[in-house]
């Protein structure tokens, strides 16, 4: 606490709490416990960065203070998706603090004392104490308070000293981390020549003429691609390739699901509650003892009520309607007063008709057609079929019904006429808004009527007996199945399982696909076996995973190691670019032996597929052909040619090209030191992340975190 000890020498007089809050806010939602289930005495490491071990007991140590500063923090525990992600940022947390560490190291990177007092309480005040100390009334800042308040500090709970405690520690290296980042990112230079250019690029225009032939022309089954080929591609291209650990799996879930007697079951209770409810003299308190979801009676107007009871109206005071069955729940809704509320409820439908435009001819057609449509109504055709026909907006799938509304939802003159209705019925004018002229029906004239409903909820959920044979039928696929072979043939073999897959699970993943929570089974996948033995290797089948409300059974298809993917992992993506540059090989040799000088003359003789077109005002900085989409390498050529030259034929991103440009307009002279500025900033903003990522990939950072949770 030398920081504190510092601090106090110089500090005068006290303040309250405020700041206990705000530092765990800032401290405590990074870190989580985690238990280790499989624990091996021989390595007792969660993983490696820059060489060092990270000691499973240090990792746990810090995990439980953050823990503590979390639960303090939010008033609750993490639940198992907070758990996972809080794990990660824990990791990261460690790896920023030796990797990083050892850069400082290197650069002889200090924090002085007097920094760190500076910045609790002199000139350069950290952030999160200038906000713990500001007045909200004045805006003011006082230092004299956080003086008081470290004078006081041994004074304060046990929690409150943890908490600054932690915060002191983390004083030092998150100052060493923002002089090390400004170091970099101070050194960002640009040159008069780049951003001379690059203003340029921003401005420069061309328009274009050009000859497009597309792969899609040309059927996949007209070019073979070999695995050797699609090797050299990624060997060629291993950049783009770079990956972390992966596995993959084939799954099946079968579903814990309430079955048709447990509903029966379900339903035969709510409707004794039914019969209680009635009689029931504290609505209130039956409603806290009996509703899975209890919520305090409440007025409702015919807007905000649920559909089913929205068509019991009028409904009547101590009746109670249901239960009816909605989403896997049954509900019972009792009535137990009415009164006038202050706003007015109505149900419309319409039909809108908008003008083409806005001159006095295209309103004056979006009347007319709206008025021929209105008596086509009156002579009795059907509303909603009008709708469907003749209405321009999102009503027109429901026939135009806008469904319950109070006043003040809606447009003023479209509220006008439908709160002045006294009985519902089509209304014989139009109605004319900002939107166009619409054809109004009401379907329920206003009523300010409001009613008291206490609503009881019981979910419709599976009994132990439904789950037991949810249970057994995992249990049998996982005795039937003891390899791939197996697996697939016991699934196939059963008409109600379907099976998926799950291809390049990381590490730390905590769902497969939209199975959230399944972290049990990603470790299993990467070799933590809860059944004992050996590792997880491929070809192995899982035990049975309780994942959420369904059973799991998994095998291992594939694994992934870090480094640059292998072809079967990017087979379809790279099989489809290697296909088009032969593609684009074939089209080039048939392009270059058509006869002709003219865009039009070569595509004429190229045959079907090749289409000639022109593009004005491309960028040349955006890349972009208008009609075409990406194209960077054609817009480059375009901008290297004089206008009327041709291109080669040459490989674009879609298909194969031949550009000549028809006009260009040359950049206006540039503001380079506005451009300047521009990159300058562009550049420094990104160098946060990639110092981290630079930093990161050169730690070799081994991470066995999947062994402990």
């Amino acid at each position: 606490m030398a920081l504190i000890n510092t601090i106090r020498e110089k500090s005068g007089w006290a303040v309250g709490a405020i700041i206990i809050g705000l530092l765990l806010f800032m401290l405590g939602g990074d870190f989580l416990y985690g238990r280790n289930s499989f624990f091996s005495k021989n390595d007792t490491s969660v993983g490696e960065v820059a060489g060092e071990k990270v000691e499973y007991a240090d990792f746990e140590n810090t995990l439980e203070q953050a823990k503590q500063a979390f639960i303090q923090q939010q008033q609750r525990q993490p639940d198992d998706q907070a758990l996972g992600y809080l794990r990660d940022q824990a990791w990261n947390q460690t790896l920023y603090r030796i990797a990083f560490q050892k850069e400082f190291d290197k650069l002889g990177l200090k924090v002085s004392d007097e920094e760190l007092t500076d910045m609790v309480q002199g000139v350069n005040i950290h952030p999160s104490i200038r906000q713990a100390f500001t007045d909200p009334k004045t805006g003011q800042f006082d230092v004299l308070k956080v003086k008081e308040y470290l004078r006081n500090l041994d004074k304060q709970d046990p929690q409150a000293q943890l908490a600054f405690a932690n915060f002191e520690a983390n004083l030092r290296p998150e100052r060493l981390g923002i002089k090390y980042n400004n170091l970099l990112k101070l050194s960002t230079y640009v040159t008069s020549a780049e951003a001379k250019r690059y203003a340029e690029s921003q401005s420069a225009q061309v328009n274009l003429r050009y000859l497009f032939v597309p792969y899609f022309t040309l059927s996949d089954s007209s070019v073979k691609v070999t695995n050797d080929q699609l090797q050299a591609y990624i060997d060629k291209n291993k950049g783009r390739y770079k990956v972390e650990d992966g596995r993959s799996i084939e799954y099946v879930s079968i579903p814990v699901t309430a079955s048709v007697d447990d509903s029966t079951a379900i339903r035969k209770t709510v409707d004794e509650l039914a019969t209680q409810f009635a009689t029931a003299p504290v609505d209130s308190a039956f409603v806290k003892l009996n509703s899975d979801n209890p919520t305090r009676p409440a007025y409702l107007s015919p807007a905000d009520m649920p559909e089913k009871l929205r068509a019991q109206l009028p409904l009547q005071v101590g009746k109670v309607y249901g239960p009816y069955a909605e989403n896997g729940t049954y509900s019972l809704y009792k009535v137990t007063a009415e009164k006038a509320g202050a706003q007015a409820a109505a149900r419309a439908s319409h039909i809108l008709i908008k003008a083409d435009g806005t001159t006095p001819e295209a309103d004056a057609a979006a009347k007319a057609k709206a008025t021929e449509v209105l008596n086509k109504i009156k002579a009795g055709a059907n509303f909603a079929d009008m709708a469907r026909q003749y209405g321009t907006d999102g009503t027109t799938a429901t026939g135009g019904d806008l469904g319950w509304f109070q006043q003040g939802r809606m447009v003023p003159e479209f509220e006008k006429a439908v709160f002045g209705a006294t009985s519902a019925g089509l209304l014989p004018n139009l109605v004319k808004t900002s939107f166009g002229y619409h054809i109004v029906k009401i379907t329920a004239p206003k009523t300010a009527q409001t009613y008291q409903v206490a609503t009881v909820q019981k979910s419709i959920q599976p009994t132990d007996v439904t789950r037991d044979a949810a249970y057994n039928k995992a249990q049998q696929l996982k005795g039937e199945a003891t390899d791939l072979a197996s697996f697939r043939a016991a699934v196939a073999k059963d008409k109600s399982l379907q099976k998926a897959e799950a291809k390049g699970l990381g590490r730390g993943d905590q769902a497969v696909n939209s199975l959230q929570g399944a972290r049990q089974l990603v470790r299993w996948a990467y070799g933590v076996n809860p059944e004992g033995g050996s590792t997880t290797k491929v070809g192995d089948v899982s035990p049975v995973f309780e994942i959420g409300d369904q059973y799991v059974i998994a095998v291992l298809t594939g694994e992934r190691a870090k480094g640059t993917a292998d072809v079967a992992s990017v087979k379809p993506e790279v099989t489809a670019l290697v296909r088009n540059e032969q593609k684009a090989e074939q089209i080039i040799s048939k392009l270059n032996a058509a006869k002709g000088t003219t865009l039009e003359q070569i595509a004429q003789a190229y045959g079907n597929g090749a289409q000639v077109k022109t593009a004005d005002n491309v960028v040349l900085g955006q890349g972009m052909i208008p009609g075409l989409g990406s194209e960077p390498v054609a817009v480059g050529k375009a901008f290297g040619l004089k206008p009327g030259q041709k291109s080669k034929a040459f490989a674009g991103e879609q298909g194969v090209l031949i550009v000549e440009p028809v006009t260009a307009t040359p950049a206006p002279a540039a503001d380079a030191k506005a451009a300047k500025l521009q990159l300058t900033g562009q550049r420094t903003a990104r160098a946060d992340g990639l110092i981290y990522e630079a930093i990161k990939q050169h730690a070799n950072v081994k991470d066995n975190r999947t062994k402990f949770f």
